[in-house]
């Protein structure tokens, strides 16, 4: 696990999330913004009590992206810890998986915008900590590794 460079305050626990590493034809990354949210970071969200992390993806994807994916083609790439960046104070803890999503891509719920981002010239985007530190970099190891 990696670890953040900050502490969670004592107000606010660790957060876990299961994220997700989400490719197109052209090598992008699918990130996500929340409503009234600055920061773009992976798709994914909380995972609840008892659920386990690939369920957690499961349904976050589909209520905020209408994707789906087969769990058993998924590909856990790490746990990764970092600031959170829309709730002060606290860290997130994300289990990050190498998901093939099908669906035709519509983001709703609490999600305002989705974008296809080179990881190696993310551009100007507001990241996430744990997108900028831990996710982008893993992604281009990984297409990198790919190219070879």
């Amino acid at each position: 696990m990696d670890n953040a460079t900050e502490s969670a305050s004592p107000d606010c626990p660790v957060i876990r999330i299961a994220a997700a590493v989400i490719l197109d034809d052209a090598q992008r990354t699918l990130l996500v913004r929340k409503r009234g949210t600055t920061a773009f970071m992976q798709a994914g969200g909380k995972i609840e009590a008892g659920e386990a992390p690939t369920a957690a993806l499961r349904r976050e994807l589909r209520e905020e992206l209408d994707l789906t994916f087969d769990r058993e083609a998924s590909r856990h790439m790490g746990q990764f810890t970092a600031p959170a960046a829309n709730e002060s104070g606290c860290l997130v803890e994300a289990e990050v998986y190498h998901v093939s999503a099908g669906g035709a891509l519509a983001p709703r719920a609490e999600i305002e915008e989705a974008v296809w981002v080179d990881p190696f010239a993310p551009g100007d985007l507001p990241l996430a900590p744990l997108t900028r530190d831990a996710v982008l970099p893993l992604v281009r190891r990984l297409l990198a590794a790919q190219a070879r």
